[in-house]
């Protein structure tokens, strides 16, 4: 099991960058696939990025590629979002969420995910 938690959000400028970081706590955070979602006020929870348990392959919802990197360090039991180049409509609730390798490299959908955090604002002013 695994107990995750956000942290970084806050409230930026246009143009500016935000690390979201996400710590694990449990054994087996190396296994799992870690992704970050955002959802929007009236919106659904979607996808922004992914990426594989050791950390060589990365997913990328296409708005955010180019600007937002995610990465991971399995030795801290961490995950992160490295955005770049803030839009307003990047604004929203991020979340990280974890799953096992039970779909493989299907990344997408929310409801793969077994594990999530909390949440953590992020506001982008214009």
């Amino acid at each position: 099991q695994l107990l995750l938690v956000e942290s970084g959000g806050g409230l930026v400028q246009a143009g500016d960058s935000l690390r979201l970081s996400c710590a694990a706590s449990g054994r087996t955070f190396s296994r799992h696939y870690m992704g970050w979602f955002r959802q929007a006020p009236g919106k659904s929870r979607a996808i922004v990025a992914a990426i594989t348990p050791p950390g060589r392959n990365t997913y990328y919802e296409d708005s955010t590629k180019g600007r937002f990197t995610i990465s991971r360090d399995n030795a801290k039991n961490t995950v992160y979002l490295q955005m770049h180049s803030l839009k307003p409509e990047d604004t929203a609730v991020y979340y990280c969420a974890a799953k096992s390798s039970y779909h493989g490299d299907y990344v997408n959908p929310s409801w793969v995910y077994d594990y999530w955090g909390q949440g953590t604002q992020v506001t982008v002013s214009s």
